[in-house]
C-alpha cells in the first residue's frame, strides 16, 4: 500500500519499495539476457572476423587459387612451399620444406559442404609417399565427425574455417585473398554439356565466371568457386 515520504508517495509490495523492486527486476533482466546478449556479441565477433580474414573471397575461389594462397601463407611463415601438379599428386596439393616437411590437402568447399574421411585418409597416405613428418588437410569448410576421429587416429592435422581465418589474421599476408583471385588464373574446366573448354568471363557487375567456348551454340554458365 502507499504512503508519504517526504511529500513523495512510496509504494510497497510486500516487504519491498517500488525502488527496490526495479532493481530486482533489473538485476534480473541482466541475469536471464546475459547469453543472449553474449550471443549477440560473439555474432558481431565473428563477423568481423569474417572481413578482416578475407574468407568470402576464399568462399569465391576454385581449388587452384586456394592452394596458391596458401602457398602464400606459409612462404610468408618461412616454410618453401610448392603446389603439387594438378593430377597424380598422390594426396598432396601443396608440399611444405622446412624444419620437417610436411603435406597439405587443400579443400575448398561450397557452404553447407563438409570435408570427410577420404580427404584425410588422403593426406595420411601422401605423407608416407612423400615421406614427410606431419600432414594437414586445410579448408574453409568444416568437418564431418568420422573426418575428426580418423585424425586422432592417423595423426593428421585439421585446420577448419574458423582456425584458417585465426591463422590469416595471425599471419597477415601482404597478398590478400583478393589478390589471388586477379592474379590466379581458375583451373581449365570442359563443359560438362558439350566437352568444349570453358573460358572466363565476366559479368555486368564484374563478377567472373565460366562460360562455355562455343557460346552461343551452347550457353552453359558456372561459378568459379565449383
Amino acid at each position: 500500500m502507499p504512503f508519504l515520504k517526504g511529500g513523495e508517495t512510496v509504494v510497497i509490495v510486500g516487504d519491498l519499495t517500488l525502488e527496490k523492486l526495479l532493481i530486482v527486476v533489473v538485476l534480473m533482466s541482466i541475469i536471464l539476457g546475459g547469453p543472449r546478449i553474449y550471443r549477440h556479441l560473439q555474432k558481431r565477433k565473428r563477423a568481423k572476423l569474417l572481413s578482416m580474414s578475407g574468407i568470402r573471397d576464399i568462399d569465391k575461389m576454385d581449388g587452384r587459387q586456394f592452394e596458391f594462397f596458401l602457398e602464400v601463407l606459409f612462404n610468408k611463415l618461412g616454410y618453401r612451399a610448392e603446389v603439387t601438379p594438378g593430377s597424380r599428386d598422390y594426396g598432396a596439393d601443396i608440399i611444405l620444406k622446412g624444419k620437417n616437411k610436411i603435406v597439405v590437402q587443400a579443400k575448398r568447399y561450397g557452404a553447407g559442404n563438409k570435408v570427410g574421411l577420404k580427404a584425410v585418409m588422403e593426406a595420411h597416405f601422401s605423407k608416407s609417399y612423400y615421406n614427410a613428418q606431419d600432414a594437414w588437410v586445410i579448408t574453409n569448410s568444416r568437418f564431418t565427425s568420422s573426418a575428426i576421429e580418423g585424425a586422432k587416429k592417423t595423426g593428421v592435422k585439421l585446420m577448419d574455417r574458423t582456425t584458417l581465418q585465426e591463422f590469416i589474421l595471425k599471419i597477415n599476408p601482404e597478398r590478400k585473398p583478393a589478390d589471388i583471385r586477379k592474379e590466379v588464373r581458375p583451373a581449365l574446366r570442359k563443359c560438362p554439356k558439350c566437352g568444349k573448354d570453358l573460358s572466363i568471363r565476366q559479368s555486368k557487375d564484374g563478377q567472373q565466371f565460366f562460360g562455355c567456348s562455343s557460346f552461343p551454340q551452347c550457353k552453359h554458365t558456372e561459378n568459379i568457386a565449383n
